[in-house]
């Protein structure tokens, strides 16, 4: 029953949503995370066309192109000591920080430099994670029961996901029993998650969708043959440590992009669909306008008008730890809420 009318705002509404956490995170160092938005700009829109043997490299490899300059860059930075501030050090927590001239420079440490998280050096060449290595899975109903109703609510966005895809493709939209096989995938990737114990569950990630559009590249074959490579490449432990390496402002930068690409992607959905009829304008409309709305209805709920902020509270959505008008004494519905704020 979910058509392009549908699809339009659900996508579009994902990508719009994270406006408040892209470019303000960006800002916080500006001389990695603007160079990165510009590199994958550069690449995506005006060397798109050149050819090297054969093959598009800029149009196809523009993320991981644009990452790997980008982070090599903040890397001779960290090295040469541009983000090295006398007495100050970038392992001691926020709170414990005496010096106002330590406290000014924090930011920059935490988010410019790319060994804060000492995974790089720490890591180990080798790993090989098994099942229940981190012991028995726990099981309490309550918490068992919520989390149904968020594989529920992510299921409804990986439908939106699957529409968006084919329609990129220039395939069918899926059928019931495609959607039904897709879902049942994403639950037994669920399970073998938690037995790995990962912490979180499987879906389908909307961001992901904006690959074809840029690539243009829709092969199965290539999907299997990247899962292939990042099993092998998850047994090396460096690799992990070099992700984990990557500035959050740089992570912050790229899905700046990819999160502009989703949007514009969702509302594209509107061309399979009549967008100059009133009824559907009125649908796309609320739907989009709520998605956003709502959710800062819960942010800033309980918050005095006269409360002295540096900047508006709809712009410090994520620093506002608010439980809107519903209170419950379990803890497990209160971490539900906040998740539906944070999916929503």
């Amino acid at each position: 029953l979910i058509n392009p009318v549908v699809v339009a705002p659900t996508i579009a509404a994902v990508g719009l949503s994270f406006y408040s956490y892209g470019f303000p995170l960006v800002g916080t160092c500006l001389e990695i995370g603007v160079v990165q938005i510009l590199l994958v700009i550069l690449f995506s829109l005006y060397l798109r066309k050149i050819s090297v043997i054969g093959h598009r490299i800029f149009l196809i490899y523009a993320v991981p192109l644009g990452l790997a300059i980008t982070w090599a860059a903040a890397f001779l930075l960290t090295e040469t000591g541009a983000y090295n501030y006398k007495e100050c050090d970038v392992n001691v927590p926020v709170s414990n920080i005496i010096s106002e001239h330590c406290r000014k420079h924090v930011s920059r440490m935490k988010q410019c430099r790319v060994d804060s998280s000492h995974a790089l050096k720490s890591s180990p060449w080798f790993r090989f994670p098994y099942p229940l290595q981190w012991g028995t899975p726990v099981f309490h109903w309550k918490m068992a029961v919520v989390m149904c109703v968020v594989s529920v609510i992510a299921s409804v966005d990986s439908v939106g996901s699957y529409h968006a895809s084919s329609l990129l493709v220039a395939s069918r939209p899926p059928t019931p029993g495609v959607v039904s096989r897709a879902i049942g995938l994403e639950g037994l990737c669920s399970v073998l998650a938690g037995l790995w114990g990962t912490g979180t569950g499987s879906t389908t990630l909307t961001e992901n969708v904006h690959t074809i559009a840029v690539t243009k590249m829709g092969s199965r074959r290539a999907v299997e043959i990247g899962a292939g490579i990042l099993i092998v490449l998850s047994l090396i432990g460096k690799v992990g440590g070099l992700i984990a390496s990557i500035p959050q402002v740089m992570v912050a930068a790229l899905l700046c992009f990819m999160w502009a690409m989703l949007a514009a992607l969702g509302l594209s959905n509107l061309r399979y669909s009549e967008a100059g009829s009133s009824r559907n304008i009125i649908i796309v409309g609320l739907s989009l306008f709520f998605s956003l709305s709502i959710p800062a209805y819960f942010q800033q709920y309980g918050i005095s008008p006269n409360t002295n902020l540096s900047v508006p509270s709809y712009f410090q959505p994520y620093s506002v730890a608010s439980h809107g008008p519903f209170r419950s004494k379990y803890g497990g519905v209160c971490i539900f809420q906040t998740f539906l704020e944070l999916v929503t």
